[in-house]
C-alpha cells in the first residue's frame, strides 16, 4: 500500500506541517492542552488553515498559552484583543478563553492536572479508529459528546461535541490518520 497523507492537509505547507508534526500526536502537557483547546474552539465556523495562520499572534495575545497569566486578563485585555488583527476578533471566543484558563485551572486542583482530567475519559488510551478514508472519519462520537457536557457544566464556553472530537483529534487521543498515512506510523 502507498504511504501518503491524509488528504485533508494537502492544500497548504502550514496544513502539511502540522499534520505531519503534531496533529493526532497525544498531549499530556496542561499548556499545550490549553492551546489546543484555544484554538479549536477558535476555529469555530472557520477553516483550521485560518487558526493556523494566526497561531503565532494567539501565542502572542495568550502569553504563550500559560493558562494562570490567562486567566488573570481582564475586560481592558478583552478590549484591547478586539483591535488586535494576529487573532480572531470575536468578544465571545475571547471572552470563552479567559474563562475556559480559569475552569481549566479549576479542573487542574480537583484533578492534579488537565491531563489527568482529560485522559480520563478514554481510560488514559489512544482510541485507533484505523480508517481508510475521510468518509469514515465521524465528526462527533459519544465520547466527544460526553466530554463537552461534562465541561460545559464545569462552565467552559465554545467547546461543543464537534468541537470537543476535533480537540480529542489534535491532542491524540483519538487517532484518525488514514491506515496508509505516513504520520500514521510516527505515532
Amino acid at each position: 500500500m502507498e504511504s501518503i497523507r491524509c488528504n485533508w492537509c494537502l492544500s497548504s505547507p502550514e496544513y502539511i506541517d502540522y499534520h505531519d508534526t503534531e496533529w493526532g500526536k497525544p498531549v499530556y502537557d496542561d499548556q499545550a492542552l490549553f492551546e489546543c483547546m484555544v484554538l479549536e474552539s477558535a476555529q469555530a465556523g472557520l477553516s483550521w488553515i485560518t487558526i493556523l495562520r494566526k497561531r503565532e499572534g494567539y501565542r502572542t495575545a495568550f502569553h504563550g498559552f500559560n493558562p494562570v497569566k490567562v486567566a488573570k486578563m481582564t475586560e481592558t485585555d478583552v478590549e484591547r484583543l478586539l483591535q488586535d488583527t494576529s487573532i480572531v476578533r470575536h468578544r465571545a471566543k475571547i471572552e470563552s478563553t479567559i474563562n475556559n484558563a480559569k475552569k481549566l485551572l479549576a479542573i487542574a486542583e480537583e484533578f492534579g492536572s488537565f491531563s489527568h482530567y482529560y485522559w480520563a475519559f478514554s481510560d488514559h488510551k489512544i482510541i485507533d479508529n484505523r480508517v481508510d478514508s475521510l468518509a469514515d472519519v465521524p465528526a462527533v462520537t459519544e465520547l466527544s459528546t460526553r466530554l463537552a457536557k461534562d465541561l460545559k457544566k464545569r462552565g467552559f464556553k465554545f467547546l461543543g461535541a464537534t468541537t470537543c472530537y476535533a480537540f480529542m483529534q489534535a491532542t491524540g487521543m483519538v487517532n484518525d490518520h488514514l491506515e496508509n498515512c505516513i504520520a500514521r506510523r510516527s505515532n
